[in-house]
């Protein structure tokens, strides 16, 4: 009977010694990426409404950027109505292709219109410069509307600093 329970001694199967690449395999790699993923979700805040990490710095921040972004929006820019551009597109066919377009521009202030004025030959060239480039198949749609004016922005942003476009606000667009 002592030789059915005791394998260790000669009759029975020799027990097997775990090897290091086991070893990592199965208990130091699982703790390794349970180890990673736990910093990830502390890191991206997940666990802060549970542990209560932060909440009277982000109440009092939640509370200072809402009124912020709603005195934003409230205060209306002042409007500048750009002159009418025609631009000829780039086209790969024969016959030309042309773009009308009426721009207006929102700035920040009502007194940025005199630097605004000043720097117009300029605004209106970096747009010409970019229009000409566009191909009808870039002017489809609104994804293709909002790059456009997102481009145009920037443009003018360039062309007028230190003065703050707000937004450029398309009053008029005819392909032909």
């Amino acid at each position: 009977m002592a030789d059915d329970t005791d394998d260790d001694d000669d009759g029975g199967a020799p027990k097997k010694k775990v090897s290091g690449k086991k070893l990592i395999l199965f208990i130091v790699l699982p703790i390794l990426i349970l180890a990673g993923a736990g910093a990830g979700v502390y890191m991206s805040g997940l666990l802060d409404p549970l542990l209560g990490v932060g909440g009277e710095e982000q109440a009092a921040e939640g509370e200072a950027a809402p009124e912020e972004a709603q005195a934003e929006a409230a205060a209306p820019g002042h409007y500048l109505p750009l002159d009418e551009m025609t631009v000829t597109l780039r086209s790969t066919g024969g016959r030309a292709r042309f773009l009308k377009l009426q721009l207006t521009l929102e700035l920040e202030q009502a007194a940025d219109e005199e630097r605004v004025q000043a720097v117009m030959p300029r605004i209106i060239d970096n747009f010409q410069v970019f229009l000409r480039e566009l191909r009808v198949e870039e002017l489809e749609g609104s994804q293709g509307m909002y790059r456009i004016r997102e481009e145009l922005l920037k443009r003018v942003n360039q062309a007028a600093s230190p003065v703050k476009i707000k937004e450029v606000l398309f009053t008029d667009m005819l392909i032909q």
